[in-house]
């Protein structure tokens, strides 16, 4: 199993979306598979001008970027993976620009004058299979707590598998990733029990990728529980007041 994680994050190595790949390179590596990572920040991905002459007869498929930047060679180890991780963070309630722009570039890689019925009886045009319908997973951190802040990253995944007849083999979603800043920085810290736990989930998500492809429904929720243990508070936090007491305590844990 060769896996292919690409992280969106402008942060590149130095975020949370890294240090998550990681745990999941590491449970991956442990049972066998080879993971490459590809940290969008640190390529040049030019965005797509629309100018359609990747769709003329002229330079069918050929985008006037080719060999100008390094669209070309993620999508050449995008097509030698047997699964992809899409990993992003959060930006203005949807996933990032690098993200966005990768998947921009996609359009010189499919005929869109070849109208088709997709397998989900989507009406589409063509596309590559061997880049844009590879099995994925979908990995979205960010800051808050609010589960509405992914809502439109994590349809958009969805969608993505649809129309790219992609099969979407697992979903991780990591929200307040301050409170890993305060436990990275606090290792001595026993506010957040959980935290330990996630990681742990991450890294058996990676060795059920190497050995069968997928994530179990049961280690997604370990791996996207919340961190804060309080009973029910994935619920709890729905409340005006409940979420004013969050941020007064979170205030006064990162002021003290």
């Amino acid at each position: 199993m060769h896996i292919l994680s690409i992280n969106g994050s402008h942060r590149g190595e130095k975020g949370w979306t890294h240090a998550l790949l990681s745990r999941l390179k590491t449970g991956a590596a442990s049972a066998g598979a080879s993971f490459e990572m590809i940290t969008l920040a640190k390529v040049k991905i030019n965005r797509c001008l629309g100018c359609r002459k990747c769709q003329t007869v002229e330079q069918h498929l050929e985008c006037v970027y080719a060999e100008k930047d390094d669209a070309a060679a993620v999508f050449a180890q995008m097509k030698a993976a047997d699964l992809l991780i899409f990993a992003t963070p959060i930006y203005m309630m949807t996933l990032s620009g690098l993200m966005k722009t990768l998947f921009d570039r996609f359009y010189s890689t499919m005929d869109v004058n070849d109208m088709r019925l997709s397998a989900h009886g989507l009406i589409h045009h063509h596309i590559n299979p061997a880049i844009s319908s590879k099995p994925f997973v979908s990995l979205i951190c960010w800051s808050n707590l609010e589960s509405a802040s992914a809502a439109n990253a994590a349809h958009y995944f969805r969608t993505y598998a649809r129309f790219m007849e992609a099969p979407h083999v697992g979903e991780l979603f990591r929200n307040g990733t301050p409170l890993l800043d305060y436990a990275h920085d606090h290792p001595d810290q026993t506010r957040f029990p959980r935290i330990h736990r996630v990681y742990q989930a991450y890294e058996q998500a990676g060795r059920e990728l190497a050995a069968r492809g997928r994530i179990s429904s049961q280690t997604q929720r370990h791996a996207n529980q919340e961190l804060i243990s309080l009973p029910a508070f994935g619920l709890l936090k729905r409340f005006v007041p409940i979420k004013r007491i969050v941020i007064r305590e979170t205030q006064k844990m990162f002021d003290g």
